[in-house]
């Protein structure tokens, strides 16, 4: 959700009031969205980006693509510790073993392990994992960290130099160590 993560980077950059959030998204419709899907995907974006301070936002709202996908995915695994778990368990230990792509088993056992940790795991709907799983690919692939979401090839990630140094200086040395993937 690249344009719409910019758009709400733009508005909380002038740290609205919860009336003017609310003028944004229902009177001025930021996101072009039917109100529902506007609502949660509003909610969503803003809790990722809540992991960012105003110069991530900037960055996210002004950067190149490559640049703010990779903050995105920073974001979203600040933000989410079962997206952060499978960049540390799956996708970065794929790597070290020289693996060539991702598959659906990998992802089945990784939520089988999840479910050792949290039962809640696994009163999971099968949908819900299948969407998941999907969210993630596609969130690895808008950050060049897979090739596509249909073949799933690894591609080793280059990080900016520029997301390297804002994670530095926001302390976020967990999360780059997510995305800095080292042999």
């Amino acid at each position: 959700m690249v344009p719409e993560s910019r758009r709400i980077a733009r508005l909380l950059l002038t740290h609205p009031t919860a009336e003017q959030w609310d003028e944004a998204m229902k009177q001025d419709n930021l996101l072009q969205k039917k109100p529902a899907t506007a609502r949660r995907q509003a909610r969503l974006i803003r809790n990722r980006l809540a992991t960012l301070d105003d110069e991530g936002l900037q960055l996210v709202a002004d950067g190149e693509g490559e640049l703010t996908g990779q903050l995105l995915l920073a974001a979203s695994a600040r933000h989410s510790q079962l997206l952060s778990d499978f960049m540390r368990d799956v996708y970065a230990a794929d790597l070290r073993r020289l693996e060539r792509t991702l598959s659906h088993r990998q992802w089945e056992a990784f939520l089988t392990e999840c479910e050792h940790r949290d039962d809640a795991v696994g009163t999971w709907a099968e949908t819900t994992r299948k969407k998941l799983f999907q969210v993630i690919v596609r969130m690895l692939v808008e950050s060049k960290f897979l090739d596509s979401a249909r073949r799933m090839s690894l591609t080793p990630p280059m990080l900016h130099p520029k997301v390297r140094a804002y994670l530095k200086r926001l302390g976020a040395e967990e999360t780059l160590a997510r995305m800095e993937v080292k042999a």
